[in-house]
């Protein structure tokens, strides 16, 4: 349950860091400095190499398993 529960959490951080992007992207779309997109998809990236990372480790450590596709 632990981790689905982190990767229920990152998700949902990747997809508020990219909703965000997108709202600074309209919102500071006059000025050329565009640092507040830049950051908040620099975090989206950054936390989706974690989600990654964590679903790598979790698999190796026996959190969670694939499905078993062989009964089809």
């Amino acid at each position: 349950m632990f981790a689905k529960t982190v990767i229920l959490l990152l998700l949902a951080a990747i997809v508020v860091a990219l909703f965000s992007g997108a709202y600074f992207l309209l919102k500071d779309k006059a000025s050329n400095d565009n640092r507040r997109t830049m950051k908040a998809l620099t975090w989206r990236v950054s936390l989706q190499v974690g989600l990654i990372v964590f679903l790598i480790v979790a698999y190796f450590m026996g959190w969670i398993q694939p499905h078993n596709l062989q009964g089809r």
